[in-house]
């Protein structure tokens, strides 16, 4: 079970609004039959401890739930105070991923997707233009040892690179990417944007997260067929975005390549 279906079924248990006080004083007069029962003080210590074990977990089952469940697209979406990008996260043109990978000390969850015209209250700016075609994916990063991050991890680099293309040409620095990111009960959540995707949905669109800087052939060695992998030895991560190929775009996507003036594969 994903998150935002876990989530779905703990929100939908009927807690009344008294059931941490009868929850308890169910438990405490448990505990006082269970004392007068005891014929030796070995065994009672050993009832009262399962009893006190299981009081804990009850009173505690909504806390520990809680940190289980991050934040979704659209709440991150929120949490940026970008209204019109939470809308279009949770709206049928969204798709929602939830898909994790090691790297390095951290567990990278990419939580979702969305493209498309004006869907956020302020559009980029690039190259001294305003650019509001644009993809979204929200992500998240978690220490994988389960400590709370207290800050944004140092070292990591994101970036979308497109099979069949020179990764110095199609990469988030030539895209125009921006990045929005902060820190919320232990997990660092970041919202990525960058020139719309979707114009090379006929081709294997990644998504990386990676140590290191601007994408070269060394971090990024391209097969013959196009395809694109991470070098032995990099720590980083490769996620497959599950775009509509029907709307690719070739045309436009040679045109942008060849106007990057960097060298492509055909």
């Amino acid at each position: 079970m994903n998150r935002e279906a876990y989530r779905k079924a703990f929100d939908a248990i009927p807690f009344s609004p008294d059931f941490r006080d009868r929850t308890t004083e169910l438990l405490r007069d448990r505990l006082r039959e269970q004392e007068k029962e005891e014929h030796s003080m070995y065994i009672g210590k050993t009832k009262k401890l399962a009893v006190l074990i299981a009081a804990a977990i009850a009173l505690l089952a909504v806390s520990v739930s809680a940190v289980m469940l991050w934040l979704t697209p659209a709440q991150v979406a929120e949490r940026l105070e970008d209204p019109v990008l939470a809308a279009a996260f949770d709206s049928e043109d969204a798709v929602l991923l939830e898909e994790t990978a090691q790297v390095g000390d951290y567990t990278v969850t990419l939580a979702g997707l969305v493209s498309g015209k004006d869907l956020s209250r302020a559009p980029a700016e690039y190259n001294g233009q305003l650019v509001s075609d644009r993809t979204y994916a929200v992500f998240s990063l978690a220490r994988t040892d389960g400590e709370p991050l207290e800050e944004l991890p140092d070292g990591l680099s994101y970036s979308p690179l497109v099979s069949g293309y020179h990764v110095s040409a199609v990469n988030a620095w030539t895209l125009g990417a921006t990045c929005q990111s902060f820190v919320q009960d232990g997990v660092a959540y970041y919202l990525f944007d960058t020139q719309n995707l979707e114009m090379f949905a006929d081709h294997t669109v990644y998504f990386a997260i990676y140590e290191g800087g601007v994408p070269n052939p060394a971090t990024f060695p391209t097969a013959e067929d196009g395809s694109i992998s991470l070098a032995e030895g990099v720590q980083g991560a490769l996620f497959t975005l599950p775009l509509d190929a029907s709307k690719a775009d070739p045309a436009a996507a040679e045109a942008f390549v060849e106007g990057t003036g960097l060298e492509f594969i055909g």
